[in-house]
């Protein structure tokens, strides 16, 4: 009998406990809003004077790269007084509050989930002012990894079947099935999207481990490299003309890294020789030490008289779904 007993105290302690930690636990429901979008909740004496300046500064900097001036993020300034209820669902938050010490921090899932929340807050504006302008680079790589993020997923959600990449290229990347692959040569592809202005374009291609060496000019290396794949492979409307870069333009170039390795990245414009087409182009030329080559790729778009930045985005998110395999 006190066997039965304590058996029994002991089960309604195990679920008591866990009906307490479901008290606990926040239930949060989805995140929305349109990609590269984030809501700015801060008064709006701020938002009309030197704070929201600051925060304009900050998120609608120019996307480099691009053939017209693009900001990097949009922006839906939110009195605190209306930030309640669906308002908060915003998968993207910059949130500026009044109190004692200043401080910045990166939250997640506060109100939704998926979620980034940017909490900045001060005494005054002049510390709050402070606070966004030394932490501008943080801000911006919060935001952009969740939207990254955001995008793979939505991708992820109709896949087109890489298996004569992985085989000719030995990589994997993740594009949804409204691509296609418009050209394939032994270690070269040309896959394609229509849009209802123009194109997305992706290129993947490989090259001895010697084409590329860490040189000043290695910039000028990359331009030649992807002129004379241009000439080869990408034609244009008419007889004679192939993509090439644009030279009026000078490229943006970086290094960083994709799939933990050692990755070039190239920024700037190409136009058609002899032909009037032109867009923003992406260029990553990955160091694959291990299989001895030069793994390149790149986006590039085609869409005359409309803004390009989600183009570039999506594929700017394509590209940094590739897996060497």
């Amino acid at each position: 009998m006190k066997k039965v007993f304590l058996i029994t105290a002991l089960s309604l302690l195990v679920f008591s406990c866990g009906d307490e930690k479901s008290k606990n636990q926040k239930i949060v429901s989805a995140s929305s809003g349109n990609l590269n979008s984030v809501s700015v909740v801060v008064d709006n004496e701020m938002w009309k004077g030197s704070v929201g300046e600051d925060i304009r500064n900050t998120l609608a900097t120019t996307v480099y790269g691009l053939p017209q001036d693009e900001p990097m993020f949009s922006m839906n300034q939110i009195p605190p007084s209306v930030f309640k209820d669906f308002v908060t669902k915003n998968r993207t938050v910059l949130k500026i509050e009044i109190q004692d010490k200043p401080s910045f921090s990166v939250l997640e899932n506060v109100y939704a989930k998926p979620q980034k929340v940017v909490l900045i807050t001060g005494p005054d504006k002049i510390s709050i002012r402070n606070e966004i302008t030394n932490n501008a680079s943080k801000i911006i790589e919060a935001f952009k990894t969740e939207e990254l993020k955001e995008k793979q997923r939505r991708i992820n959600l109709s896949l087109y079947n890489d298996e004569a990449i992985e085989d000719k290229l030995g990589v994997s990347i993740k594009f949804p099935t409204a691509y296609r692959i418009a050209k394939q040569d032994e270690a070269f592809f040309w896959i394609r999207k229509d849009i209802k202005t123009g194109t997305m374009n992706l290129m993947l291609y490989q090259l001895p481990y010697e084409a590329i060496k860490r040189t000043d000019s290695v910039v000028n290396t990359i331009i030649k490299t992807r002129d004379s794949i241009g000439q080869k492979y990408i034609p244009g409307p008419i007889d004679g003309s192939y993509m090439i870069t644009e030279n009026a333009y000078t490229p943006f170039h970086t290094e960083t890294v994709l799939d933990g390795k050692p990755t070039l990245e190239t920024k700037g414009l190409w136009d058609v020789k002899n032909a009037f087409m032109s867009g923003p182009f992406i260029n990553y030329a990955i160091e694959d030490k291990q299989n001895e080559r030069w793994l390149v790729i790149e986006g590039f778009v085609f869409a005359p008289s409309v803004e390009k930045r989600d183009y570039v985005f999506e594929l700017e998110a394509i590209i940094k779904s590739l897996k060497i395999m």
